[in-house]
């Protein structure tokens, strides 16, 4: 136990047994007696000599007699006057002890609750005790100085500060804060935000209230644009890049965009290219590929493919947007089509008649010469006329008559060469006037 606190229930003890005592003595009583407390007499004179026989009156024994009777009352009043002196005694000694202890613990203090300062008493021992005391709460936001628990002497100052929350919206990033600030601009002094040049959402002497304040700050950024040749620098607290556009004195029109989007915000040192567009359309015609379809024919030899109905392209209408961005041309992008004729699927019939392997009375001959003379070996050769085709020179007539379908040329090399044979069987080598020779080399 401190001294402080040993005042402090001296001091009480004191009142208690001042209190007890009067309680037990009821001074308005039936047949109450006051007792005064008597203080002791003065020392006597010295003894002078007797004067005369008036001190004699009393004869030889009176003097004696007198002492022996003033011995006897004092004996009979003694146990009484102890009685009523020994209670008195304690009191006075409770009351000077509660004194000094109620003066040991009495201080004088200043409390300050939010701004608010009052001067008081106080017997509390700490600031937890004085707070209490007072009916002034405190929680894990505020802030007390002296800390909760230190002891109180007299003449400290005792502070209280609520902390307020702060819904706080800065450069575009939301967050909740706490304060004890009480206005807007100690809010951003404590928080560390950098005022000059910024946006508030509210004014800076504005006082913040117990239940808290929603609060926008954009601070000032150097934002760069690039725009139409030309670098602008400007110093903005802009909410999105569009407006920061205006305050540097550039419009966007049309198709004309940014290279971050218009409505993002502003970030300090970026650099915004401003990208001019212009956008035409063209209408193309396309073709559209036919399909092939085979048929298996076994009339035909094997490796023939005769065409019976030819393929034929369709064609389509598209139509592409042309775009060029700050006077480049971009890749066209394909907005619209539509078919404006169909195609023709080509049908073809495929041999699968095993060929012969020979012709009677003509196999010996040279008959790869022949072909080289007649179309130079190429088996899909057409002459300039369109009526001779094939590597031995055909004409459709000459081949359906050996038994060929289609035209010659569509026709295999072998089914060519084995036709060949069955004319020369036939004609000899007079079909190939110019190169029939060849064939006896």
């Amino acid at each position: 136990m401190n001294n402080s606190q040993g005042s402090h229930r001296a001091a009480r003890g004191a009142r208690h047994a001042l209190a007890s005592y009067e309680s037990d003595i009821d001074t308005y009583a039936e047949g109450y007696t006051p007792t005064y407390v008597s203080l002791p007499a003065p020392p006597p004179s010295p003894l002078l000599p007797r004067q005369g026989p008036a001190l004699d009156a009393e004869g030889p024994g009176g003097r004696a007699e007198a002492r022996r009777a003033a011995r006897r009352r004092r004996a009979g009043e003694k146990p009484d006057t102890l009685r009523r002196l020994v209670p008195q005694a304690l009191v006075v000694a409770f009351l000077a002890g509660g004194t000094s202890a109620f003066v040991a613990s009495d201080k004088a203090v200043r409390l300050t609750v939010d701004g608010v300062p009052r001067t008081m008493h106080t017997f509390a021992d700490d600031v937890d005790e004085l707070l209490e005391d007072e009916g002034v709460d405190v929680g894990a936001h505020d802030i007390v100085a002296p800390a909760p628990g230190s002891a109180l002497a007299s003449g400290d100052d005792i502070v209280v500060r609520y902390g307020r929350p702060v819904m706080l919206t800065l450069d575009g990033q939301p967050r909740r804060v706490w304060t004890t600030a009480r206005t807007v601009d100690g809010a951003l002094r404590q928080l560390g935000v950098r005022a000059e040049g910024a946006y508030l959402s509210a004014s800076r002497s504005q006082v913040i209230s117990r239940t808290g304040l929603v609060l926008d700050v954009r601070t000032e950024r150097t934002v760069t644009f690039m725009a139409d040749g030309r670098e602008r620098t400007i110093r903005t607290n802009a909410a999105t890049v569009r407006e920061a556009l205006g305050e540097a004195g550039i419009a966007l029109h049309g198709l004309d965009t940014t290279s971050v989007p218009p409505g993002s915000f502003p970030r300090d040192g970026q650099t915004v290219t401003v990208m001019r567009i212009t956008s035409t359309r063209e209408v193309r015609e396309e073709p559209i590929a036919y399909d092939t379809e085979k048929t298996w024919d076994s009339s035909l030899f094997t490796g023939t493919e005769v065409v019976v109905q030819q393929g034929r392209p369709g064609a389509r209408r598209a139509t592409y947007a042309l775009r060029t961005v700050n006077g480049v041309r971009q890749r066209p992008r394909k907005v619209a089509e539509e078919v404006v004729r169909e195609p023709v699927t080509q049908l073809v019939m495929v041999g699968t008649r095993p060929l012969p392997s020979s012709v009677r009375g003509a196999d010996g001959l040279d008959w790869g010469s022949l072909a080289l003379c007649e179309s130079g070996g190429r088996a899909g050769a057409v002459d300039p006329s369109g009526n001779y085709g094939g590597l031995y020179q055909f004409d459709t007539e000459t081949w359906h008559a050996l038994g060929g379908t289609g035209r010659p040329q569509e026709a295999s090399a072998a089914e060519q060469t084995y036709r060949a044979k069955k004319l020369f069987v036939q004609r000899g080598a007079s079909p190939w006037p110019h190169c029939g020779r060849r064939l006896y080399r």
